[in-house]
């Protein structure tokens, strides 16, 4: 008679800092009629702590709580199922990331670390130590394997614990999401279980911590590498698997697939979250936008009440002098598409005012950005006022072209707390509201059909800052300027590799001085969620003062 295995995979949501609400997650589903009925609740990395705990983690107080913590779980989880929890935890005076499995009122394994992700968003060799590949453990009939995220990124530790005998691996993940990352994560969990012959579950995080967005995602790999069961992306789940031996060793018996976007619909539904979470993890119930009537500020307002509903969206229109008359309605039918409340109030009188203040210093110097930019920073000021006033999270607007460049205004349009389309470049920004346009989800609060008017998707962009002003004034078009921030930013290619691709050395060479010149702006921006590999600000560290630039034709060296 074959045995089974029959393991919980919680996919489930972790708030970085609050170790009694994290505790008690693990506690209430411990204590759930269905999970009793299994050998192990297992739950992703990281989870009591939450994820990623940056120089938090770095507080002796703290890592004292996270153990503290952990006793309570494995106090009020003694009888029934194993639980295995990450947390961080100190050895021998040395600081590690953790994986605890938690039986019968004791610690039955602790799992360290081996791979500390260096790259990227993380800097896990800063704050811990790597520990050795530790081996198998066993709960009720099967040695199980237990790779900590990184560690199943390479061969080396799989391999390792089937040759120590495992016979199934659960790799816990505090995975990120960007565009095309749940490819990525496939292709190396097939690589591991085709090396060792072994099922594997890939257990990952969901929710938004900052800039970050988890989405989830976790699978099940048989022996050969195919998929036996695929959970739902970014939504907090619960499922069971059931693992059967035989002579050829253990199999997951096959479950449910759930259906993933493509990546359009992914990166929706990653800012949708990403507003969602930050806003709830911070204590607002309602955000606050200045609705422009262009594009960038509908898709904001569009996600926005995607994410928490259109009667808990307050847009304000701040129309001054160069507003025109077809952005004011533009911008009223946005917020009546939206259904959301739309407030106007003018800033000609502020302007005013501040330019005859003003006057007596820029007395003999012409007229020029910094007159624009009172406009730009008094919407700044009205947005935070009201802001503070009903404690309304405002959201900036800035799309990931703007911000390369440095087309925005620090203490205006940048003001605010937090931004969703941080990491989506201009020509993006028109695809997405297209894409929005055109479809619905059940996980969106805002209406069926057209959320984006059609005028605000074809009229050229503007700053509305002075008469006739269009960005194309000051920049190349956003489909030259977009494939050239993508070669330099994302790609990461020289100026002499981005000109032998097609593009006009002089525009390139402009564009990246613009983007160097704009890197104090960038380290006074609002977070906002990360969708790509390389978004403008964890991917890209660059110091402010900088007098090295690429140039096309510059002697290298």
């Amino acid at each position: 008679m074959s045995e089974i295995f029959r393991l919980i995979l919680a996919q489930e949501n972790a708030t970085v800092g609050d170790l009694t609400g994290n505790a008690a997650k693990v506690i209430r589903l411990h204590r759930d009629p269905v999970c009793r009925t299994a050998d192990m609740l297992a739950f992703p990395e990281m989870f009591l702590s939450g994820y990623p705990v940056q120089d938090l983690v770095l507080k002796r107080a703290f890592v004292e709580g996270c153990r503290n913590a952990l006793n309570q779980v494995m106090d009020a989880c003694a009888d029934g199922p194993a639980v295995g929890v990450g947390a961080p935890c100190i050895v021998d005076g040395k600081l590690h990331n953790a994986y605890f499995v938690l039986h019968q009122g004791q610690v039955a394994a602790r799992i360290l670390k081996h791979c500390l992700p260096n790259s990227e968003v993380f800097d896990e060799k800063r704050q811990f130590s790597a520990g050795p590949i530790c081996g198998p453990f066993r709960i009720g009939p099967v040695r199980i394997g237990t790779p900590i995220c990184e560690d199943a990124w390479s061969p080396d530790v799989a391999e390792t614990l089937a040759e120590s005998g495992a016979q199934i691996i659960i790799v816990p993940n505090g995975s990120p999401y960007h565009r095309g990352k749940m490819d990525i994560r496939f292709s190396h969990m097939v690589a591991r279980v085709v090396e060792t012959g072994l099922p594997l579950a890939y257990l990952n995080l969901v929710g938004g911590q900052d800039d970050l967005i988890f989405d989830g995602g976790s699978f099940v790999l048989n022996p050969g590498g195919a998929l036996a069961l695929q959970m739902p992306p970014f939504d907090r789940t619960v499922q069971l698997v059931e693992f059967k031996s035989g002579s050829d060793g253990w199999t997951a018996v096959p479950g449910s697939c759930a259906k993933h976007g493509d990546e359009w619909e992914s990166d929706y539904r990653a800012m949708v979250e990403s507003i969602r979470d930050y806003a709830a993890k911070s204590g607002f119930s309602s955000a606050l936008i200045g609705l422009s009537g262009g594009v960038d500020s509908a898709l904001v307002a569009t996600i926005a009440v995607d994410a928490i509903g259109p009667g808990n969206v307050r847009c304000v229109m701040l129309p001054s002098g160069f507003t025109s008359r077809e952005s004011l309605e533009d911008a009223g039918e946005a917020a009546d598409l939206l259904g959301c409340r739309l407030d106007r109030i003018g800033i000609g009188d502020l302007q005013g005012m501040a330019e005859r203040t003003l006057a007596p210093l820029f007395e003999g110097h012409e007229r020029g950005t910094a007159e624009e930019n009172i406009q730009s920073r008094l919407r700044g000021l009205l947005l935070m006022a009201i802001s503070n006033k009903f404690g309304e999270l405002l959201l900036t607007t800035g799309n990931k072209s703007e911000a390369a460049v440095g087309y925005a205004t620090i203490y205006g349009d940048m003001a605010g707390g937090y931004n969703p389309i941080k990491d989506l470049y201009k020509t993006r920004v028109f695809a997405t509201c297209r894409w929005r346009n055109e479809n619905h989800r059940n996980w969106m609060h805002g209406p069926l059909g057209k959320c984006v008017p059609d005028r605000i998707l074809t009229k050229p962009p503007s700053a509305e800052l002075r008469p006739d002003q269009k960005d194309i004034d000051s920049l190349p078009p956003y489909e030259s300027l977009d494939g050239i921030l993508e070669q330099l930013i994302d790609n990461d290619l020289s100026v002499d590799e981005v000109v032998s691709n097609g593009f006009d050395p002089e525009t390139v060479t402009q564009v990246e001085q613009l983007i160097y010149a704009s890197e104090h702006k960038r380290f006074q921006s609002a977070p906002g969620v990360r969708l790509t590999g390389r978004a403008l600000w964890l991917d890209r560290r660059y110091p402010i003062v900088n007098h090295w630039r690429d140039t096309a034709g510059q002697k290298k060296g």
